[in-house]
């Protein structure tokens, strides 16, 4: 059982920290120190109430940054180097016993989950920021986070849900990205064709 809930610990954490990294470390802090969930190994540090203090405050500057458009974007174009990193460092730490090899692989595999979801969530916020409509980016950044609550609840409650929800999610991701970037392609497009017609008087 204690192996189930690492796995979903471990696959669950993954993908929130790809959507929202600060929210995800201060949950799964306060949750290991009210003994709802055992972290494994070393990962355990997210329970430190400094981590936790400093998740809770960049995660309060995440939540106002990502509400605003192109400001959210931005923000996720910092994060694509940080989100897999912090992800794949925590996936380090939890197979802190288990040898290397080990170590390695899941560190490759928990930042590479988190890069997915990662390109998921700023893929979409840049075709929404395309739209003229402010409410939806915030309406957007609103459905993430309750999302993100939702599967720390599940990596809690629920562990092998969890894993078998980001395995279907890994899956159609790929399928969803395909797609996401062929509209950005077309509207960059469209928008670039646009600028020279004007610039031409056409």
């Amino acid at each position: 059982m204690e192996m189930i809930s690492s796995i979903g610990v471990l696959l669950g954490s993954s993908w929130a920290s790809g959507v929202n990294l600060y929210m995800s470390m201060a949950g799964l802090g306060i949750a290991h120190r009210m003994n709802w969930v055992e972290l494994p190994g070393d990962m355990e540090v997210l329970s430190n109430p400094l981590v936790i203090g400093a998740a809770g405050f960049l995660y309060l500057v995440e939540f106002v940054a990502d509400k605003i458009p192109y400001v959210d974007s931005l923000w996720d174009s910092v994060h694509t180097f940080i989100r897999p990193v912090a992800s794949a460092v925590l996936g380090y730490m939890a197979m802190g016993e288990a040898g290397q090899a080990m170590q390695t692989l899941t560190a490759v595999l928990t930042g590479g989950i988190a890069l997915d979801s990662h390109l998921t969530k700023a893929t979409t916020r840049l075709a929404i920021n395309a739209s003229p409509e402010p409410v939806t980016n915030s309406i957007a950044s609103v459905t993430e986070d309750a999302t993100v609550i939702g599967t720390l609840y599940l990596i809690i409650n629920h562990p092998v849900a969890i894993a078998v929800l980001v395995t279907v999610f890994i899956i159609f991701s790929i399928w969803f990205l395909k797609k996401m970037f062929k509209f950005m392609k077309k509207v960059f497009s469209f928008s670039g064709k646009k600028t020279a017609n004007l610039e031409t008087g056409n």
